[in-house]
């Protein structure tokens, strides 16, 4: 017998036996808290899982199956002219769901097989900062604004810490062996117009079918609100055509999807809640039963479901035990949060900056989690820093990113994102 091992599992009953003996079931705000816990992940199950989450799934997986390693290293390598391979670092976490740590291993691969400092460090920010869906999400949950400061203030960023790095350390740079290979070259496959139009499909189904209302009745915001499920029946219908035109799959396939899913919008014509689960369900049948990159394209869209929905789920039951739903208090008392976030001060700013940064955020739960701290009377400017240095930083994602660049190169990265959330988060907080 291993007692090393049985005094740990003890160790844990014990615990586990505390716990659950002192649980204060019975007091108001811990009571409160937890119907809050499960009133906020019932509203996230309702309202975000199938019209946002699972297209973005499907987009990630083809990304990891449709997107070769050779055209990224063709745009970042250091044989791209400087500026395609900042302003391709700049963007590509626009289509990777991909969190702070994640993207590690992406990220050292790039910077070990010669990608400057200046283009890695933009694509290591920027991966899991402004990934498509924290986007779509960060707008739909938090406002407009707060999702467009996000987006831009994110690219930009990515461009200013990766310049700051190139130019900071330019000698040790120079002084890096350079990878002697040329760039990738291609390997034939399929035309780039065809995956192209292919996530332009995806992008607009995932982008329509999450279209919010406007607050004014009208202008083109409303006109695209009111027409938003003809638009997303547009893109699906265009997304059908390319996978018989281009992927193989049977056009009598999507047809019958087409058909059920007009049979069950007539039954329930109040919601687009059993439509897209059934149009869902259509095409993962026909790609499944395609085979080959169909098939692999089901399986990578599953491998991401089961790395983030769990965590997200998880991430919005906390946040709402913890934080309680806007309007409503959870454990922690509102009063505390705003004494720390609240308001625009320097402090506050630079507080949600440094918390961000040291915090663990799997992709997508710094959405409830804010969500949580705004309705606790936290600031809009405390609250776009965090969603800048949160979501690319954590302590994690510190160590990795010190084994590859260094002790320096790090402290130089993280406290230049802190200072420019920190400032970022001000000015914004000013504008709001």
């Amino acid at each position: 017998m291993n007692w090393k091992s049985e005094k740990l599992i003890f160790l844990l009953m014990v615990i586990a036996f505390i716990t659950l003996y002192f649980l204060p079931v019975g007091n108001p705000r811990f009571d409160n808290a937890m119907m809050e816990a499960l009133a906020l992940t019932k509203w996230y199950a309702r309202e975000h899982v199938l019209l946002c989450l699972v297209p973005a799934f499907f987009i990630a997986g083809a990304i990891s199956i449709f997107l070769s390693q050779q055209s990224v290293m063709r745009f970042l390598g250091p044989k791209a002219p400087r500026l395609m391979s900042y302003g391709v670092a700049s963007v590509s976490g626009t289509i990777l769901a991909v969190c702070s740590c994640t993207v590690l291993p992406l990220f050292a691969g790039i910077y070990t097989m010669g990608a400057g400092l200046g283009p890695a460090t933009a694509f290591l920010y920027s991966g899991p900062a402004i990934n498509i869906l924290a986007i779509v999400l960060t707008a739909k949950v938090l406002g407009v604004k707060l999702g467009i400061a996000r987006a831009l203030g994110a690219i930009l960023f990515s461009l200013i810490v990766g310049a700051l790095m190139a130019w900071l350390f330019r000698k040790s740079e120079s002084d890096r062996h350079a990878a002697s290979a040329d760039s990738p070259k291609d390997e034939g496959g399929r035309p780039l117009i065809h995956n192209a139009t292919f996530f332009f499909a995806m992008v607009g189904i995932l982008v329509f079918a999450n279209w919010g209302k406007s607050d004014n009745t009208t202008g083109i915001f409303h006109a695209l609100f009111v027409w938003k499920w003809g638009i997303t029946s547009g893109f699906a219908v265009l997304l059908g055509i390319i996978l018989t035109a281009w992927f193989d799959v049977r056009a009598w396939k999507l047809l019958l999807t087409a058909a059920l899913t007009t049979i069950v919008a007539t039954i329930f014509p109040h919601g687009p809640t059993w439509p897209f689960v059934t149009a869902t369900t259509g095409v993962t049948v026909s790609a499944m039963t395609t085979g080959g990159e169909m098939r692999a394209w089901v399986e990578s869209t599953w491998e991401f479901t089961k790395q983030i929905l769990p965590l997200l789920l998880i991430g919005v039951l906390i946040a709402g035990f913890a934080l309680g739903r806007p309007g409503y208090e959870g454990m922690i008392p509102s009063g505390w949060v705003t004494s720390l976030v609240g308001g625009n001060s320097f402090g506050a700013n630079f507080f949600s900056s440094v918390a961000g940064a040291f915090m663990y955020f799997a992709t997508l739960t710094e959405v409830p989690i804010l969500q949580g701290l705004l309705g606790s009377g936290m600031g809009q400017g405390p609250a776009l820093a965090l969603l800048l240095a949160g979501p690319a930083l954590s302590l994690p994602n510190m160590l990795i990113i010190s084994s590859v660049l260094g002790t320096k190169k790090t402290l130089v990265f993280v406290g230049t994102v802190i200072v420019m959330a920190t400032i970022t988060g001000m000015l914004f907080g000013i504008i709001a």
